[in-house]
């Protein structure tokens, strides 16, 4: 099932425009470390005696460890050395948690787009807002397929601006407009329309219905509903 949205994303090329370049979110599109971000959130906020419950969880997808910390804790005045001490042990727990993370835990279907992707001469790349994404592309045995990797280390702001992806852009060599980015978070829709890249929305509509394609997996991905293709 796909949906075509047109809506009012700003059109940066040409309608003729080519998708040269595929730039993959991570977390939810490759793999789904929701888990361990949920355990590592819930052990730090039950240790500070804060509520946290899953759907809490879901209102972090897509956005930095310090937007989520800000939201878990914002019945609370934190200082910066405080915020400091409870992201970097939010992360320690988290990369505990990562561990555990093999090859089995590539999400359906994403072998076989990446390889057919590459197959077809298309530049693929990974962009992520997770500082420890380099780690789980590796544990996943698929950072070869990628000819640029980036991450919250690589700009300052992250989603929803469009810095990550621009940023990717121009490691790949190409403009925005020969791009398209598969999130699956509303975050992440968001800063690569800013971008003025296309864009594949991976999950519920109501989440992800801004994108120009919508599928309910990455499996179900049809690249032969994409005319824009240009690789």
């Amino acid at each position: 099932m796909v949906s075509r949205n047109n809506g009012n994303r700003k059109e940066a090329g040409p309608a003729g425009r080519k998708i040269r370049a595929f730039i993959f979110d991570l977390d939810g599109v490759l793999t789904d470390t929701a888990e361990y971000h949920y355990r590592a959130w819930k052990r730090l906020a039950d240790e500070e005696k804060v509520p946290f419950t899953r759907n809490d969880n879901e209102k972090l997808r897509g956005i930095s460890r310090r937007a989520s910390l800000n939201l878990i804790f914002q019945e609370r005045k934190l200082t910066e050395e405080k915020v400091l001490e409870l992201m970097d042990r939010k992360n320690g727990y988290y990369r505990e948690y990562l561990n555990n993370i093999t090859t089995e835990d590539l999400l359906p279907g994403v072998i076989e787009l990446l390889g057919k992707l590459q197959a077809r001469g298309c530049r693929l790349a990974m962009a992520s807002a997770s500082k420890n994404a380099l780690t789980v592309i590796e544990r996943l045995n698929i950072a070869s397929y990628f000819n640029a990797i980036a991450d919250g280390n690589s700009v300052k702001k992250t989603k929803p601006a469009p810095d990550l992806f621009l940023y990717t852009a121009n490691q790949l060599g190409l403009p925005p407009e020969n791009c398209l980015v598969v999130e699956d978070a509303e975050a992440g829709i968001a800063a690569a329309r800013v971008a003025g890249m296309a864009t594949i929305g991976i999950g519920p509509p109501e989440r992800v219905g801004e994108a120009d394609y919508v599928y309910p997996s990455v499996e179900a991905i049809r690249l032969e509903d994409i005319q824009e293709i240009g690789c």
